[in-house]
């Protein structure tokens, strides 16, 4: 028999000094984050190419375009005294993140500060690891965009399906790799037993969460699968495309927060 879904309670691991890189996201025996040997990740500097070792970085003020994934996720963050804020501090903003194990659920508060008017994506690029019959479910039938070509272009539509790509379903390797930003901000990942919840939460900000699909085509001469379920603030991945409204847009106040909560069930 087949019972409702029950709680699990949440772990979470990050590592500030490389980052912020979230390394672990676990409950119930199961770790939600894939990894890969990625040797560069250790020694990265500010403007070096994005070194991909999985887990969840925090990717801010862009996720693709200059600089590659954004600025903060190769600089060291520091502790703001209080054991739990971390702060990183780059040319154009200063970013702090609070992340707490709340009731079973993982919380973490953000705070931008930075000069009225600056424009910006955020992206908590986490890379799950998930088998082939995992699922992606989100509540009625928002707009998305699909992005087939490494952001060159994009097609509009509604979720589930865009541009004849089915983003709620994972399936086998079939050598293709896409790319989706959907206009929601909570999402659930099941796979198996297992679902894991994210939610994002910014008043009067833009919210969604980009997908990476990428079912081993990429990169082109190792490709490797990877799945990214990732809560943004913005609309694009690339701050550089952004018409009016697909950016966050810091207020008169100097500061932006906002904050994203997992939680997991598992069906027994």
């Amino acid at each position: 028999m087949v019972t409702a879904p029950r709680p699990v309670p949440l772990t979470v691991a990050t590592d500030p000094a490389n980052g912020g890189r979230w390394t672990s996201l676990a409950g119930g025996g199961r770790e939600w984050l894939w990894h890969r040997e990625e040797p560069r990740r250790a020694g990265v500097a500010p403007g070096d190419a994005f070194a991909d070792a999985g887990g969840l970085e925090e990717c801010v003020p862009t996720v693709r375009g200059l600089p590659d994934h954004g600025d903060a996720w190769s600089r060291p963050w520091r502790a703001d005294g209080d054991g739990d804020g971390y702060t990183v501090e780059c040319p154009d903003f200063r970013l702090t993140r609070r992340v707490t194990a709340e009731a079973g659920a993982v919380v973490a508060a953000y705070t931008l500060r930075a000069e009225p008017g600056y424009r910006f994506v955020w992206a908590a690029h986490a890379l799950l690891d998930l088998s082939p019959a995992a699922r992606l479910g989100v509540d009625g039938r928002p707009a998305a965009r699909l992005y087939p070509d490494e952001g060159a272009t994009q097609v509009p539509g509604t979720w589930p399906t865009v541009g004849g790509f089915p983003l709620d379903v994972l399936g086998p390797d079939d050598g293709t790799a896409v790319g989706a930003v959907v206009d929601t901000g909570r999402m659930t990942v099941t796979d198996g037993p297992d679902t894991l919840h994210l939610a994002l939460e910014a008043e009067g900000q833009p919210v969604a969460v980009a997908l990476w699909r990428n079912l081993g085509a990429f990169p082109a001469d190792a490709p490797y699968r990877s799945t990214g379920v990732e809560p943004m603030l913005g609309r694009v991945f690339d701050r550089a495309d952004a018409n009016e409204g697909d950016t966050a847009v810091v207020p008169a106040s100097g500061e932006v927060s906002w904050r994203l909560t997992a939680t997991a069930t598992r069906r027994t």
